[in-house]
């Protein structure tokens, strides 16, 4: 398999970053298995689906982050799921948890942000969940790139478990205001859902025009990343990407 690229930041500032996307199952599995996937991932942003939400919810989530050589940087309880973890080279300027309009007998669906700073680059974070409604699964769509857009920063990466396949409408809807990096970059494997026998994808990763993705995928074969351990870690498989992100003016 051919090697993401390690992290790094430019003479001129900018950031090569690693950005991993997962589902966890509210850490129903075996987390010792999703703290080493994590680890050997070794993400700079983790976005979080389904993290614990209840009774000691970031007390979970620190040591899952703990586990992952990581730090908590917002969300779980307070984003009805979303979190974001993240690493020591990510200097925290904000963070914001968002919860979207509940429809009665459904979810509650939130939005975990945040801005950072890694090297010369300022970026926007996102993680989201979206329904298994279809229509209520757009109208989140187009209240996350509303969210992307307040965040008033020009480089932005946003992803999550969308609950919906590449052609869906919510799918198209995100690609028509970002970009989807499998697309722009495929690497490693496709399909996400569920781990065990993956045979769809929908769990992915987007980012703003002028961010440059190096690839993105499945990190199976990845050095360190065990087939028995992607299996046992929680019933979806991760989105690892690699960008570059541009220093920030």
């Amino acid at each position: 398999m051919e090697q993401l690229p390690n992290s790094r930041t430019e003479p001129d500032g900018s950031a090569t970053l690693r950005v991993l996307s997962y589902n966890i199952r509210s850490l129903r599995d075996d987390t010792d298995a999703l703290a080493r996937v994590i680890k050997a991932c070794a993400p700079d942003l983790v976005l979080l689906q389904e993290a614990p939400r209840f009774f000691r919810w970031r007390k979970k989530l620190t040591r899952l982050a703990r586990a992952a050589d990581l730090v908590l940087l917002s969300g779980g309880g307070s984003a009805a799921g979303p979190a974001l973890l993240c690493s020591l080279r990510a200097t925290v300027e904000r963070t914001e948890d968002v919860l979207l309009p509940l429809t009665p007998g459904r979810h509650r669906r939130g939005l975990a942000t945040a801005v950072v700073r890694i090297g010369g680059a300022r970026l926007g974070v996102l993680s989201t969940h979206l329904s298994l409604d279809a229509d209520e699964r757009h109208e989140q769509a187009g209240l996350l790139l509303d969210r992307l857009a307040a965040l008033g920063v020009p480089h932005a990466v946003a992803g999550g478990d969308l609950n919906e396949r590449p052609g869906g409408r919510t799918f198209r809807r995100l690609g028509d205001g970002l970009r989807d990096c499998w697309t722009a970059a495929p690497w490693g494997g496709e399909y996400t859902f569920p781990a065990a026998a993956p045979d769809r994808r929908i769990d992915a990763v987007f980012v703003t025009e002028d961010v440059e993705v190096l690839g993105c995928g499945v990190p199976s074969g990845l050095p360190g990343v065990a087939e028995d351990d992607l299996r046992a870690a929680t019933d979806h498989l991760p989105v690892l990407t690699a960008l570059r992100v541009p220093a920030t003016a």
